[in-house]
C-alpha cells in the first residue's frame, strides 16, 4: 500500500470529522426529523393548499405515534421489573436477585423511571433514535 501524504491524510481526517458531527447523511436525517415533526404537529408546510382548498389537516402521524406509545410502554414498563440480572451459576442467584431489585428501585423509585422510559420511547418513534444518559451521582 503507498505511503499516504500529508495532505491526504488530513483531507481523509476532515472528512472523517465532517462525517462525524453530521455530514450529509445527518442534513438528510435533520431534514426528515423536522418533517416528522411538522407532520405530528399537523403542520404541512412542503404541502401548502391551493387557493381554494380545504386547509384540513391529517393527523395521522400523531394519531400513528400516540397510538403505539401505549403497547410499547406496556413491552417496557407492563411487568414488575424494568430490567432483570440473569445469574451465571446457580451460586449468583442471590446477587443477580438482589441487583435486580435494586436498579429497579433506583430505576422506578429514586429517579423518573416510568417518564424517562415514555420519552425515550417518543423520540424514538419522532426522531429515529433516541438517547438516555445513565450515569452514577456521587454527589
Amino acid at each position: 500500500m503507498p505511503k499516504m501524504t500529508d495532505t491526504e491524510l488530513k483531507a481523509l481526517l476532515q472528512a472523517e470529522r465532517s462525517a462525524s458531527l453530521g455530514g450529509l447523511l445527518a442534513s438528510d436525517l435533520s431534514t426528515d426529523r423536522a418533517k416528522a415533526m411538522d407532520y405530528y404537529n399537523g403542520e404541512m408546510k412542503d404541502m401548502p393548499p391551493g387557493e381554494g382548498q380545504s386547509k384540513a389537516v391529517s393527523r395521522d402521524v400523531a394519531d400513528t405515534v400516540e397510538g403505539l406509545l401505549p403497547n410499547l410502554m406496556e413491552i417496557f414498563e407492563g411487568g414488575e421489573e424494568v430490567v432483570r440480572f440473569n445469574p451465571v451459576s446457580e451460586e449468583d442467584e442471590p446477587a443477580a436477585k438482589q441487583e435486580t431489585q435494586y436498579v429497579n428501585h433506583v430505576y422506578s423509585q429514586k429517579n423518573p423511571g416510568f417518564m424517562i422510559s415514555y420519552t425515550f420511547i417518543k423520540d424514538a418513534l419522532l426522531q429515529k433514535n433516541s438517547i438516555v444518559k445513565i450515569y452514577w451521582d456521587k454527589t
